[in-house]
Parts: structure tokens; C-alpha cells; sequence
């Protein structure tokens, strides 16, 4: 597989040849970072480890050479920290035993860049090769620009493809802003209960994050457990863990529809729905 920057590489974990390798994929995701992908498709990586008829792919798509550092990081120049973080997202790949990792190396500039066709193209050959059946990324009202560039991306690459050669299925993630203000009837729940050794496990390779001066690993436990407790108040608990997740299949399904207004129409509900019961109550 040939990608746009000689700098990319295809990772199998099992050493299988690459096109066999992706082929087996059923559940794939496309994260802006490492360690982005074991922070927001839990889903996809549990449902698929240990199991001989399903497999997780995952794409990084920046090089994550800016990332903050603090500790032994602290002196490393951004080239020693890029060197770092791939080696980090591989271990994760072995560890969750995933069919693959893609680390495609681009700058954050070049994915925020809407006329850069070249990751486009990247995702649009992989896509090409795995015909996953799911595909996870970042949800679009996230508030960190790249992973927001990078969904937009994935979209463009998805809609590109023939309709029945797209994903059946389609999920904008929780990373850098949690989903639970969505209105329940709009979130896809996904319920991270089993593993929890393996999901801290994952978290934990990312020791250049971890140690560096950002706690991903307690944070993103939190948060599930949380999102588990308060997603029903006048039920008990039937999960130890939840992700909230926007389901993007629309947009891939209908390349009319435009992904602004797609996720302006999911705050407005939320707004009525707040502005309903205060209403009702007053």
C-alpha cells in the first residue's frame, strides 16, 4: 500500500501479509492521535478482541510530534517525540490485538487544511482495502480543531466511496468534549463494561502523555464510569461503563446532507428539550 508521505507506515501486529491483514477488518477507527483511538473506540476494540471472526483496525492520522511533555519528556525535541508516540500507538496495537495500525505522519496543518486532498486519499485506499463494517472517528463538536478536521476528512473519504462499499455504520466519538449533553434518543450508548484491565492497560501504554503531565488514562476511566451512573436517573446501574457516541451513518449515507447543519440540528433539540422542561416545571 502506497501513502502520500514515504513517512507512513502499515503496522500488523500478527505479521500477516498486509492486504490479508486488512481484509479481515469488521471495525475500524480514524483518530487525529495516538492514543486518541483507545480513548474513543472502547466499542470497537473490545468488541473485537478475542475473536476470530471480528477485527480492529486503527488509523492515526497525525504525527503528534506537538504534543505537551513534561517529565523525562520534558528535553525531547518534537522529532523524538513523534518517534515516541509511534512506538507507543504499535505496543497498544499489539496489546489490543488489533488486525492493524495505520500512522499515516501528516501535520496537524495539513488535516486542518480542507484543501489538502492527500489525507483524503490516504483513508479512501485504506477504507478501499478493510470494508469495515464500522467505522468510529471524532464527534463534531469536538473542540479540538484537528480532531474536527480529521472527521471531516474521514467523511469526505466515506462519501467517496460507491454506496455499497461504504461502512454500514458510522460514530463520532468522545474525546476532547464528552457527548452527555446530547438528548438521549440522539446519543448511541456503548456499553465498556468488560476488560477493564485491558482498557487501563491500553491507556497506560501512552506513558509519554501519562507521565508527561496529562492523567488520559484516570480521566477517560472517570468518565465512563460516570457516564454509566448518570445516564439513567430512576434506573440502577446496569453498566460499569458507557461511551456516548453521535451517529454519523446520515452523513455518509446522503452526501447532501451538510455536516454544520447536521450537528446544528443536534443542539438545537438539545436547546428545546432544556428549554421544554424548564417550561413544563415552571
Amino acid at each position: 500500500m502506497k501513502f502520500q508521505l514515504s513517512s507512513a507506515q502499515l503496522f500488523i501486529p500478527d505479521g500477516v501479509a498486509e492486504e490479508a491483514g486488512l481484509a479481515r477488518t469488521t471495525h475500524l477507527a480514524i483518530g487525529a492521535h495516538q492514543d486518541d483511538l483507545e480513548i474513543m473506540a472502547s466499542d470497537g476494540i473490545l468488541a473485537c478482541f478475542q475473536q476470530s471472526d471480528k477485527w480492529f483496525t486503527g488509523i492515526v492520522v497525525t504525527n503528534g510530534s506537538g504534543s505537551p511533555r513534561d517529565d523525562v519528556y520534558k528535553p525531547y525535541t518534537d522529532e523524538q517525540m513523534r518517534e515516541v508516540r509511534i512506538k507507543e500507538q504499535k505496543k497498544a496495537a499489539l496489546l489490543g490485538e488489533y488486525a492493524a495500525q495505520v500512522l499515516l505522519d501528516y501535520p496537524s496543518s495539513a488535516i486542518k487544511d480542507g484543501e489538502n486532498k492527500g489525507p483524503v486519499e490516504d483513508l479512501s485506499q485504506i477504507l478501499r482495502a478493510a470494508r469495515p463494517e464500522v467505522v468510529y472517528t471524532h464527534n463534531l463538536a469536538d473542540k479540538h480543531d484537528t480532531h474536527v478536521g480529521v472527521t471531516l476528512r474521514a467523511l469526505e473519504a466515506m462519501r467517496s466511496l460507491p454506496p455499497n462499499e461504504r461502512p454500514k455504520r458510522v460514530y463520532g466519538c468522545e474525546v476532547w468534549r464528552d457527548l452527555d449533553w446530547m438528548c438521549d434518543h440522539d446519543k448511541a450508548a456503548f456499553d465498556v463494561s468488560a476488560h477493564e484491565n485491558l482498557q487501563a492497560a491500553l491507556l497506560g501504554v501512552f506513558d509519554s502523555q501519562v507521565s508527561g503531565g496529562k492523567r488520559y488514562d484516570l480521566a477517560t476511566l472517570g468518565r465512563r464510569r460516570a457516564h454509566a451512573t448518570y445516564y439513567a436517573s430512576h434506573a440502577t446501574d446496569v453498566a460499569t461503563g458507557l461511551t456516548f457516541a453521535m451517529d454519523l451513518t446520515p452523513l455518509v449515507a446522503d452526501v447532501s446532507c451538510d455536516p454544520g447543519q447536521f450537528v446544528q440540528e443536534h443542539i438545537q433539540r438539545f436547546s428545546k428539550e432544556v428549554a421544554d422542561r424548564i417550561a413544563r416545571l415552571k
